[in-house]
């Protein structure tokens, strides 16, 4: 094609977009009617009245939000967002929704009116569009927001402190990765003159030491204030706490050669990072942290979780040796000796690790770790909930990412029903989608025993999720079966 062509074509991707944007919201809505609010609990598994408001004020149920980012297979800030503009553009922007769906108005544009009218009144909002609807496709997305904003607070100032109110119950802590490898961002929802007051005060901080004569520019300098004034407070009045890090990493990550990467609370790192990371806490000594745990994690070939470890719990398993082969006082050399060499032996070459080692003849082949056992009451146990917290990591619905430390142990199979207390039957859900596989009709959740999970929407979409570094089995090939129009007698003609 030529420029000419190129650039028309591209053209017209924008306005397909934007008519499928319009098509995709009205379809979010029409799925939407089909979940009224009417559905959800009431009395006990009803959702507080300090949560942040759901989109569609109260007609739509608190769930739809999960179900729609299950089907889009997006987060659920992300689904709820759509659903939140498609409300706006129905109900208080129509000509926008119109423009949109002709492939007058581009999505940007459009989701930029919705974001800033969707708080104000219908009156409102529709002056604001007719007002600068006309010029929209001239105007930047910036300067669109930026004179939206303008002429809504003229109209409606409530629409402003409404807002702000709502953004007191969302705001938040967040962090995630960084475009650079190894490093991440940390990101607070403040109140404006806050985080204004906090810059300056780190800012000033940073220029101190860079007059004390630290050569490290001043960007970095303010990030190590900041970090710093986090992670050692003085003169705050606060309690004394301990940071919870989870920390992932491949035993071939502990030598010099390695190039393995890991992960720190679910934020992959480097291989040097991990390794600098490790001696920080004394891991490459075999040993405990002050204050602190470690855990070992022995993995399949495809990365299950087979079993959950402490450093002491190890050396009396390879102390004692197999149930069929108790200790002993012999030496090293004597009948217990080469029986835990064998067994450690075996336990590597199950995990994948190290697999070399594995030489010792006749291996005895008895079972010294694994998963632990169920239990008969309701409350998972310190080892099953060290077991599966390590093998989830994080909220297993798909597409959430709230980490353990602030997730349920959930039977997938409910106690009640006869669903057992066992590690095949536990998963970490964050109490959003806790709340959601309890009291919402329609949905279906499946366990594997690998601790693969399987989510059904009541509008019959499925979703799997695998435990973090577990992957599908590899399974042989297949060899191709006979083609039944390929090899049919010459004289039995294609059916066509």
């Amino acid at each position: 094609m030529s420029a000419e062509q190129v650039a028309a074509e591209l053209q017209s991707i924008q306005r397909r977009r934007a008519m499928d944007a319009a098509h995709e919201a009205r379809l979010i809505l029409q799925l939407a009617a089909a979940r009224p609010a009417a559905l959800d609990p009431v009395g006990p598994g009803a959702p507080s009245s300090t949560w942040a408001a759901q989109p569609g004020g109260g007609e739509i149920s608190e769930f739809f939000p999960a179900e729609l980012s299950t089907v889009l297979n997006l987060g659920r800030g992300t689904a709820s967002h759509r659903l939140a503009r498609a409300l706006t553009w129905s109900r208080k922007l129509p000509a926008t929704l119109a423009a949109l769906e002709s492939g007058d108005l581009d999505e940007r544009r459009a989701d930029a009116l919705a974001d800033v009218l969707a708080h104000t009144t219908t009156e409102v909002a529709g002056q604001v569009e007719a007002a600068l609807l006309p010029e929209a496709t001239g105007l930047s997305v910036y300067r669109l927001r930026e004179r939206a904003t303008a002429l809504m607070l003229e109209l409606d100032a409530a629409a402003a402190e409404e807002r702000r109110a709502e953004g007191e119950k969302t705001a938040d802590v967040r962090v995630y990765p960084s475009p650079t490898d190894g490093r991440s961002t940390l990101a607070a929802d403040l109140p404006t003159d806050e985080a204004v007051e906090c810059h300056d005060l780190i800012d000033q901080l940073a220029t101190m030491l860079k007059a004390d004569g630290d050569p490290r520019p001043i960007g970095v300098l303010r990030a190590h204030v900041l970090s710093a004034l986090i992670r050692r407070p003085a003169d705050s009045g606060l309690p004394s706490v301990a940071a919870n890090l989870t920390i992932t990493a491949d035993l071939s990550a502990l030598e010099g050669a390695s190039s393995t990467t890991g992960e720190v609370n679910g934020l992959p790192i480097t291989a040097t990072h991990l390794r600098d990371l490790l001696a920080r806490v004394g891991a490459l000594g075999l040993t405990t942290p002050d204050g602190g745990t470690l855990t070992y994690a022995l993995t399949g070939p495809d990365g299950q979780l087979l079993a959950t470890v402490t450093p002491a719990e190890l050396a009396r398993l390879a102390r004692r040796g197999c149930p069929q082969h108790p200790d002993s006082d012999s030496d090293s050399e004597g009948s217990n000796g080469p029986i835990v060499r064998r067994h450690i032996a075996d336990t590597e070459a199950a995990t994948g690790a190290r697999a070399e080692r594995a030489s010792a003849p006749d291996p005895c082949g008895c079972q010294v770790l694994g998963p632990p056992p169920p239990t008969s009451g309701y409350t998972p146990t310190a080892r099953q909930r060290a077991f599966v917290t390590t093998r989830d990591r994080r909220c297993r619905f798909p597409n959430c990412g709230q980490r353990v430390g602030f997730t349920d142990l959930d039977h997938v199979t409910a106690h009640a029903c006869g669903g057992v207390t066992d590690c095949t039957n536990l998963c970490c859900l964050c109490r959003s989608h806790h709340r959601l596989k309890t009291f919402a009709p329609g949905w279906r959740f499946h366990l594997d025993g690998d601790g693969t999970l399987h989510v059904t929407t009541p509008s019959g979409v499925t979703r799997t999720t695998r435990p973090p570094g577990s992957r599908p089995p590899q399974t042989e090939a297949v060899p191709p079966g006979p083609d039944p129009l390929l090899d049919q007698p010459a004289d039995d003609p294609p059916p066509f």
